[in-house]
């Protein structure tokens, strides 16, 4: 592991040169991927130093012990030893954790699909609701959102809502997101004043560029045609709206929201990239996801994986059991707690598939 963490360190002082070199300044691509690996690797090495400089303190700290000290210098020596040691285990555990291989897309934006499902106008609302959640975890974070789609409902919910999150490590944070989520709550059409329980979807896929996923032209059949609901005169009179079939998998996508066609084709080809890069790298790895007990966002998008209990202002996450009495936080978007809970069951699962190997 130390051999490891050495040779990270080593790359990352090398990086520091390659950086400083003209020719490589001058090359913006060279200096942008050199840049983001210098990055990537930052908090390894900043790990990884400090934890030498605490083995080098418990080494000297025992040497000093064992000299002729005075009883007050002595019981000093032996709390820095004591204090020096407990954060050794802690670095120990850390750099476990950073050595945990990565997943490629964690760096990436997302393309997120809420949909209203199981519950009709109830359902709708719910994913306005997870809309607006998400929307608000993101400014927290200091994301951007874009949306590129939206099929909103005649009382403001949301049939489906397609958008963009782009920022630092998004997917990382939210690729946990993928899966049925359910609500319990009374309707405002409830006269009764029952709870009802109704479900909307959602599915996080990492933005794919054009270099990672090659779509050829002549797999992709374009249809246009004239736009449909609210437009005014526009909607008759201007066939904008673009639909793009993936003819090797079958994805297809349908994008009417702008009134220029060249627009429309543009956010279609976004969501089209990422939804067959998402296709095919499932498909690729579902044997290894299949075995891989610690997933906790790459199973069946069609699982509940999560609760929202109005009345007791109470969610749940049923992959790893976590209950917070915190509903309203939560859907205000300080998602922090939920996130930080699944990233830390992912990992320790991780590291026990790997003791295990």
């Amino acid at each position: 592991m130390y051999d490891q963490m050495q040779a990270i360190e080593d790359r990352y002082e090398e990086l520091g040169e390659l950086l400083s070199d003209p020719a490589v300044i001058s090359d913006t691509n060279r200096f942008m991927q050199l840049s983001k690996e210098e990055a990537n690797t930052r908090e390894t090495v900043e790990t990884y130093r400090r934890y030498k400089k605490v083995v080098e303190g418990i080494s000297e700290a025992e040497e000093l012990l064992g000299e002729n000290l005075d009883a007050e210098l002595a019981e000093m020596a032996k709390e820095e030893l004591a204090d020096l040691k407990k954060e050794k285990e802690v670095l120990e555990d850390e750099i476990k954790i950073l050595l945990l291989p990565k997943d490629p897309n964690d760096d990436k934006n997302i393309i997120m699909e809420i949909r209203g499902a199981a519950g009709g106008d109830e359902a709708a609302l719910f994913a306005g609701d997870l809309f607006n959640m998400y929307q608000k975890y993101a400014e927290g974070q200091g994301w951007r959102t874009e949306v590129l789609e939206a099929n909103v409902t005649g009382i403001g919910g949301y049939k489906e809502v397609i958008m963009m999150i782009t920022g630092d490590n998004v997917y990382s944070k939210l690729k946990y997101e993928s899966g049925a989520h359910r609500v319990q709550r009374v309707p405002s059409t409830e006269s009764q004043g029952r709870i009802h329980t109704s479900t909307s979807t959602v599915v996080v896929m990492p933005e794919a560029e054009e270099v990672e996923i090659d779509i050829a032209d002549k797999d992709i059949r374009t249809d246009i045609y004239h736009a449909s609901g609210a437009g005014g005169q526009h909607v008759n009179k201007t066939a904008s709206a673009v639909r793009l079939t993936h003819i090797p998998t079958g994805v297809v996508v349908a994008m009417q929201d702008e009134r220029s066609q060249i627009k429309n084709r543009e956010k279609a080809m976004k969501i089209l990239r990422a939804r067959v890069y998402d296709k095919i790298s499932s498909e690729a790895q579902s044997e290894y996801d299949a075995s891989r007990k610690s997933a906790v966002g790459t199973g069946d998008r069609s699982e509940r994986i999560r609760t929202y209990n109005y009345p007791q202002n109470r969610v749940t996450d049923h992959r790893i059991g976590l209950t917070i009495q915190k509903l309203d936080q939560i859907l205000a978007g300080k998602l922090d707690e939920v996130v930080d809970a699944l990233i830390l069951y992912d990992q320790t699962k991780k590291l026990e598939e790997l003791q295990n190997v």
